[in-house]
């Protein structure tokens, strides 16, 4: 039996990512922080230039670094760490 290809960095434990689609922590970070909050703790444009829901998935959904970024935050919101 082959095993299957781990395409993710994320372990297949209980992460505060599972089950949990980007627009829902996008949209849960947008609710805790605001466009203004979240480009001040990640610094990348589509928080910061006519940002909304739509276009910074869209963004994130190509850019797997600030994916990272964004799903790093939403992690540490979850375990506590909020600032």
């Amino acid at each position: 039996m082959m095993p299957a290809p781990e395409s993710h960095k994320h372990p297949q434990t209980n992460t505060p990512l599972q089950g949990v689609t980007l627009e829902a922590l996008l949209t849960e970070l947008h609710t805790r922080y605001g466009w203004d909050g979240l480009a001040q703790k990640i610094d990348i444009n589509c928080f910061k230039q006519d940002p909304s829901i739509k276009s910074s998935l869209k963004f994130l959904r190509k850019t797997p670094w600030a994916r990272e970024k964004v799903e790093a935050l939403y992690i540490q919101l979850k375990q506590g760490s909020h600032e």
